[in-house]
């Protein structure tokens, strides 16, 4: 079983959607499906049928989390000693050489990105492109709209 890096902030976040996803959310899509089943004929029940899948999707992502919580490697980088180095973890500010633009990312596991929040997949184009540079190291990334260069001007360990 390979392990997978996680922030402890993501698995924080993920140990509490698998709370909800148990006592909360599987609680009340057994209720629905026992109330759908009440009316009778299944085959024509709309009700039960959506229940039955929105069980199934619940039930899949309970096995996810499980299966993310036992090979988490949790990293917590505000543990560690400060340096220039872009590691998993590390909130990295970038340059855009083309336009000037600004960009801050944190560098994080599979089940913490998160686009809107600059919470970057350590495996995706930029996150390959970061990982083991350091601060003043120019990086291209190719993106969907072609190429693009920037400049690591910070790294933090936040």
């Amino acid at each position: 079983m390979e392990k997978e890096p996680i922030t402890s902030e993501g698995l924080k976040k993920i140990k509490q959607e698998l709370e909800e996803l148990k006592n909360i959310k599987r609680p009340k899509i057994i209720e629905a499906i026992a109330e759908a089943r009440a009316h009778g004929d299944l085959k024509e029940n709309a009700e039960y049928h959506a229940a039955k899948e929105e069980q199934s999707k619940i039930e899949g992502r309970i096995v996810e989390i499980n299966d993310s919580i036992a090979r988490a490697n949790v990293i917590d980088v505000t543990k560690l000693k400060e340096s220039d180095n872009v590691i998993f973890g590390s909130t990295v500010h970038l340059l855009n050489l083309e336009n000037n633009e600004k960009k801050i990312y944190k560098i994080v596991g599979k089940d913490e990105a998160d686009i809107n929040k600059n919470y970057i997949y350590f495996r995706s184009p930029i996150g390959k492109a970061l990982i083991g540079k350091k601060k003043k190291e120019l990086i291209t990334v190719k993106t969907p709209a072609g190429e693009k260069n920037f400049e690591i001007t910070g790294v933090k360990y936040i």
